[in-house]
Order: C-alpha cells, then structure tokens, then sequence
C-alpha cells in the first residue's frame, strides 16, 4: 500500500512539475545552449548556412568592436549608480513609510504603483515630461533650469535614464526592505531609546545590520537588472545621442536585429554579458554575505 501511495503521489507531483520543466526548458534551456552554439558561428540568423568561426566573434568583440566596448563602460556607470541609488533611496522610503501609522498603505501603494506599468510605456511618459512638460513649465514659471536638453545631451541623457529606471524599480525593492524593517525585533529599538540612542544611531547600530540580508538581496537583483537593462534605454534615448547612452543589450540588439544582422556575432556578445553578470554576481554575493557575518 505504501509503494502504491509514494506512486500515486510521484505521479501528481509529476503532473505538476513537467509542464512547467517543458516550458523552462523550450523556452529557455534550448536557446541558451543555442546561443552558446551561434556564438562560435558566423550566422546571420536567416539563412540557414554558416560556418564555424571558434572564438574569432569573441576576439572582434573585445579587441575591434569600439561601439561594445564604449556600452560596457556606459553600463558599468549605470550599474554603479543605480545599485547605490536604487537601494539608498528604497531604504529611506521604507523607513518613512514604516514611521507613517496611517497613511502607510497610501505611501506604499504610491511608490510601487510604477512598477506595475511597462518600462516602454513608462519610457514614452517619461519621454514626454522630458520633451515636452519640462520646458512648459520652464516657459510659464520662470524655472528656465528645466529647460534643458534632457534627450539631445550626453550627461542629461543619462540623468534621465537614471530618474525612469529609479521612478519604476525603486518601489519593488522598498517593498523588499519593508518586510525586513518589520522584522526588527521592538525590543531592540526600545533597549537602544532607554541607552539614549539617537535617530541616527538607532538606524547604523541596529536597524542596518538587522536587514543586512535584505540589503544583499535587494544588491543582487538592482546588479542583475541594471546589467540587462534594455526597455528604459529603448525607449526613452535608443541609444542617443549618437551611441553615448547605449547600453550592452541594446548593442546587441542592434547587432543581430537592427544593423547588420549577425545573429552570431551578437550570440558572442550576449555570452560575454552573462560571464559578467555571473561573475560580478558571485563576488557580490561572497562580499555581502561576509558583511552579514561581521554584522
């Protein structure tokens, strides 16, 4: 009877696992090892010939491709400054929104209300208050500092692909260190208000090392995301002006879609995007979880 019941069981389980392992591994699996199969190719994603040209599409990319090269260095400026901003700014807001008592659910629902619309329609909103309402109000308030070239400059461009990534990605990570700030024990802060602990104290000495978990959680998905960042960019600069503000997937993109079409050139540099994803995720995740121990 036993034997029966552990395989009536395995049979269910089963059912419910294997669509989803099929989708998985359609869906993902085959065109990952595709990819790392095209990328040895000179295909141009069309015709169905190609030859294999080893590693020589991996050496173009890092040695001779200037426009690759320039949008890792412009990622690695983006990733930089959203992983600081993204979080600072997610920390702080929950922390403000935890010291609210009735108008929590209102601030929480405000805030991560931009991570529910898409990135390209958030970029055309976006691309519109840049364009179109910034220099209304500098014309009718006499605030001319908003009258800038927000699209059109190199520095601008990026300021506003900053301010479109943290109005639409900030809220899920506050959301994240809400929870952890909701599992600080009381008893720690009202121990550290009797020893005379100020605000600031209270937050460095207690609540930071108390949702060092967190901090690293929220580290590795702003790392991942702002490394594979491509609908913000799309939609808000494409790139512009010139190529100053294009980002490693939107080159790719470029690469097998838009310019010449060499899907396995691209496939090349899409393997190279994930090496530096996977390694920079793996030293961030030994530094932060060796914090959370000193912690």
């Amino acid at each position: 009877m036993a034997g029966k019941h552990f395989g009536k069981r395995t049979v269910i389980l089963l059912a419910f696992i294997l669509p989803a392992l099929l989708f998985y591994t359609v869906f993902v699996l085959v065109p990952a090892f595709g990819g790392v199969w095209y990328s040895l190719t000179d295909w141009n994603g069309v015709n169905p010939a190609y030859h294999l040209v080893g590693f020589a599409n991996y050496r173009e990319a890092l040695t001779n491709d200037d426009y690759f090269l320039d949008s890792i260095g412009f990622t690695l400026k983006y990733v930089v400054c959203m992983v600081v901003l993204q979080n600072a700014l997610a920390i702080l807001l929950a922390v403000f929104i935890e010291s609210r008592r009735r108008t929590k659910s209102v601030f929480r629902t405000v805030f991560f209300m931009p991570n529910m619309i898409s990135l390209i329609i958030g970029g055309i909103m976006w691309l519109f208050i840049f364009t179109k309402v910034l220099p209304y109000l500098a014309v009718h308030t006499g605030m001319s500092f908003l009258d800038q070239s927000w699209i059109g400059d190199p520095k601008l461009s990026f300021i506003a692909i900053l301010i479109l990534s943290l109005w639409a990605g900030v809220g899920y990570l506050m959301v994240i260190y809400i929870a952890a700030l909701q599992n600080v024990p009381d008893h720690l802060n009202e121990a550290a208000a009797i020893d005379g602990a100020n605000a600031w104290q209270n937050f460095r000495y207690i609540t930071m090392p108390m949702i060092m978990p967190a901090v690293t959680i929220g580290i590795f998905l702003t790392l991942n995301g702002s490394f594979k960042v491509f609908e913000a960019v799309f939609a808000l600069t494409n790139g512009g002006p010139g190529r100053a503000t294009q980002v490693i997937a939107l080159n790719i993109f470029d690469e097998a879609f838009h310019n010449s079409f060499r899907y396995g050139y691209a496939s090349a540099k899409a393997m190279i995007l994930f090496l530096i994803v996977m390694l920079l995720t793996f030293v961030q995740l030994a530094v932060m979880k060796r914090r959370e121990v000193e912690a």
